[in-house]
């Protein structure tokens, strides 16, 4: 595959928010550049629960990557699924068979969900890291609602009204505060054979707190604030079974048709492509610099990479942090393009840590400061809605929010990826368990 017509060619696998930054920070430089990513969208993923649990659509948190680089020449944008790279060579290899040569290579490919050696739970309690991921799961909410108000049975109802959250960090407390919104007070006046009031939603955790990064009070903040939702904890009880009919949770078996993972992250196999002996998540180690020892032309970042701050401890796999590392490292490679000196090792500033429960629910820990209730709610929203990308997208989002806010309405409550009514076990998963061309026509994102 032909490489840029400029001297150096930097390859950036990935067109998360490291991906995207580290393209920003290279304009302008001596430099060809190539942006590979096997979707031709960029995601927004502090928001995709939100897309999950109905509440926004898909195209009002993703992008068309070729859009937002429609005006620089020098970045060329790529389709395609990579399979590896060959360092001695310099090439990436995709997988149709080809390869694109590089100068720089930037990896910022991300994490996926992890099981903890138990994969085949995945079928039953989905994770929630890309696009399809949230319309799994929006339909898999969505179906347990309308199949319960055809079952005449009591306890097979109350299996269909029983919601599992596996995980008690943001996304999970985010996404166990949304559903019990949606089942106590948006559907309950639409059905007429059950009250929706009934559910059950469990939020399953084997430490001893929910968002055990933040401070104690914090903490118990959130845990009374998902109480007074109806949501049941199940705290310091780890998940050791996972099935169609429901979970078990140390020895007790809960019947639950319904359940979301949100327990671990593994790191995409890069350490494999780079023949690296990876941390416990998988994560590749990189010096200072964020470069790869014995590969100073290799750069990994954002999820993918496991960066040392100064004081021990591993930089959070966040947003903000992926967005500092993108920046960086466009910075090194500037300097080393022109020749100048390297700007110093990669410091990590942290802007803080937020999660929010509900409608007027959040909670906010930044330095010093720390804010709950409705005022951490609004400061929540507002730092989202300007971390979007593009005036459209924060319009649409705000917009979307104010609906749900003033109307008690969720506005993307479609059932998609099939047919509806399928009925049980094997017609439930072929269901959710699409060919590929109905995913890629479902997720397709607006031009």
């Amino acid at each position: 595959m032909p490489r840029s017509k400029l001297d150096h060619h930097v390859v950036v696998i990935g067109a998360g928010f490291g991906g995207l930054q580290t393209v920003r920070g290279l304009k302008g430089a001596d430099a060809g550049i190539t942006l590979i990513d096997q979707r031709n969208h960029h995601l927004f993923q502090p928001l995709l629960y939100q897309v999950a649990t109905t509440i926004l659509a898909t195209s009002e948190i993703a992008w068309p990557i070729r859009s937002l680089f429609r005006d620089r020449k020098e970045v060329t944008t790529l389709l395609a699924r990579v399979d590896g790279v060959d360092t001695a060579a310099r090439l990436v290899r995709l997988g149709d068979g080809s390869t694109v040569s590089y100068d720089t290579l930037v990896i910022t490919t991300g994490a996926r969900h992890a099981y903890f050696g138990h994969d085949e739970w995945e079928e039953f309690a989905p994770g929630l890291k890309t696009l399809e991921d949230a319309t799994t799961i929006r339909r898999r909410l969505l179906l347990a609602f309308e199949r319960a108000e055809r079952e005449p049975d009591p306890q097979a109802r109350r299996a269909l009204l029983t919601f599992g959250v596996i995980g008690a960090g943001p996304t999970g407390v985010e996404l166990a505060g949304i559903i019990a919104e949606l089942a106590k007070r948006t559907l309950w006046p639409e059905f007429r054979n059950i009250d929706t009031r009934d559910a059950r939603i469990l939020l399953i955790e084997a430490g001893p707190r929910v968002l055990s990064a933040f401070p104690e009070e914090l903490s118990a903040y959130a845990a009374r604030a998902l109480e007074q939702r109806g949501v049941d904890l199940l705290l310091g009880a780890a998940v050791s079974d996972c099935s169609d009919e429901g979970l078990t949770v140390g020895e007790t078996f809960i019947p639950c048709r319904t359940a979301v993972w949100a327990a671990g992250v593994a790191a995409s196999p890069a350490s494999t492509w780079l023949g690296i002996e990876g941390d416990r998540a998988g994560r590749v180690p990189v010096r200072p610099d964020l470069s790869v020892a014995a590969h100073r032309d290799i750069f990994v970042i954002g999820d993918t990479a496991s960066v040392k701050a100064p004081d021990g401890s591993i930089v959070p796999g966040i947003a903000p942090a992926a967005k500092q590392q993108g920046a960086y490292v466009a910075r090194t490679i500037r300097n080393r393009i022109s020749g100048k000196p390297s700007s110093g090792p990669f410091r990590y500033r942290h802007q803080g840590n937020l999660a929010t429960i509900g409608k007027n629910s959040a909670v906010v820990h930044m330095g010093r400061l720390k804010l709950r209730g409705r005022l951490a709610w609004w400061v929540w929203g507002v730092a989202h809605i300007f971390f979007l990308i593009g005036t459209r997208s924060r319009t649409a989002v705000a917009w979307s929010w104010l609906w749900t806010y003033l109307a008690g309405q969720h506005s993307a409550r479609l059932i998609t990826q099939g047919p509806a009514l399928q009925s049980e076990g094997s017609a439930q998963r072929a269901a959710d368990q699409t060919t590929d061309g109905v995913r890629a026509a479902e997720q397709r994102v607006e031009k």
